[in-house]
């Protein structure tokens, strides 16, 4: 189980008094966390779920947390951080800055169906518009100068075709400058595992932690690089286009995001493979994070060289 602080019904109830919540009626921990400690909490007020951060620190955290009030605030399905007492969202528990958030309906799903690709396609863009109205910025720690620092450090473990194919997309990207194309808060992360789904319907987008301020069409790319990939790592060009119609719809993708795909979609794989790269090779110490095969990306990454037009409209 993924329970890195433990937390006693004890514990959490003394912590609860801090927070109009009611009774404490249940506690469970949650197995999938990965960076967090996370739990189910069931109080006479309702469900919800609690937090313990692991990794980030508290100066970190309140634009996470902002954020998701944000969206939720404007019909976005994502965790709604409760404040307490002292009308903050981040408190401490057992040494940890920890924090509660309304625990949403559904479940993710592993194979998505076209239907739930329009489902998610159109609420990413509802999520884009939503946060143009968040005035908080967070540059990407994942952008260029953190491919840039991390390429030199998992080069030793790749083999040479690996190596050439690792240079060339970090020189690629880096000759790339998107601040052109619509800039906005993005997800980073939005992969299927983060979504909760009611059958075609979105219940919830979850796992903010990765946030920051980018490309919109970044955003698109990350999620379209796991939501549409079909076999041998290749997209499923109708559930591809399935998605970019359904963003459309709500926020209309501009020319120049047309032209900018292609490389966009090559620029999230990068993102995902150097990575995974790094966690496997090179984790550090007391790191919380499953390594994932890294090859899974490479492969997108290679399809995506070689396909001469991008699947778009």
């Amino acid at each position: 189980m993924s329970v890195f602080t433990a937390v006693s019904e004890a514990e959490l109830t003394a912590w609860l008094r801090d927070y109009s919540l009611g009774q404490l009626l249940d506690l469970q921990g949650i197995a999938s966390g990965i960076e967090n400690t996370n739990y189910f909490v069931t109080t006479s007020n309702g469900r919800f779920v609690l937090t313990l951060f692991e990794k980030l620190t508290a100066d970190e955290l309140p634009f996470y947390l902002n954020l998701m009030a944000h969206l939720a605030r404007h019909g976005i399905p994502c965790p709604s951080p409760v404040a307490n007492r002292h009308n903050q969202f981040l408190g401490v528990l057992n040494g940890k800055p920890a924090c509660i958030v309304s625990r949403l309906r559904g479940k993710s799903t592993t194979a998505p169906s076209s239907a739930q690709c329009a489902a998610i396609g159109a609420m990413l863009g509802q999520m884009h518009v939503a946060g143009q109205s968040f005035s908080q910025i967070m540059p990407n720690p994942r952008g260029g100068a953190w491919r840039a620092a991390t390429a030199p450090r998992v080069r030793p473990f790749l083999d040479a075709a690996q190596a050439a194919l690792l240079d060339d997309e970090v020189a690629l990207h880096a000759q790339r400058n998107w601040a052109s194309l619509p800039q906005g808060v993005i997800h980073a992360d939005l992969f299927r595992d983060n979504v909760l789904m009611e059958e075609n319907r979105v219940g919830g987008l979850i796992d903010f932690y990765f946030a920051c301020s980018d490309a919109l069409l970044y955003d698109v790319a990350i999620t379209v690089n796991d939501w549409c990939m079909g076999e041998e790592s290749k997209l499923d060009a109708a559930c591809t286009q399935t998605f970019l119609r359904a963003y459309h719809a709500v926020r209309p993708l501009l020319g120049s995001e047309c032209h900018a795909w292609p490389l966009m979609l090559r620029a999230a794989a990068l993102r995902f493979w150097l990575s995974r790269l790094f966690d496997m090779y090179l984790p550090r110490d007391g790191e919380l994070i499953h390594a994932h095969d890294p090859r899974h990306f490479e492969r997108i990454l290679k399809n995506h060289i070689a396909t001469a037009q991008a699947v778009w409209l």
